[in-house]
């Protein structure tokens, strides 16, 4: 069974997709930019901060599925 994963804490899909879906016990994240979602902008002051902001976007996307560590 496949959950196809959506939450407003993380950008929106751009095109086609699905920020996550969820099969199983396995979750299969879509790829990630540096998105700041309240605003939409793009963080690009460094490659420090556009890490942090990809990666505060995809914990967004687990938290969101609901996975057990």
């Amino acid at each position: 069974m496949k959950t196809i994963i959506n939450t407003p804490e993380a950008p929106a899909p751009i095109g086609p997709y699905s920020q996550a879906v969820k099969a199983g016990n396995m979750l299969f994240v879509s790829g990630q930019i540096a998105i700041h979602p309240p605003t939409g902008e793009i963080i690009s002051t460094s490659i420090e901060e556009e890490t942090h902001q990809v990666m505060k976007n995809i914990g967004a996307i687990f938290k969101g599925s609901r996975c057990k560590l």
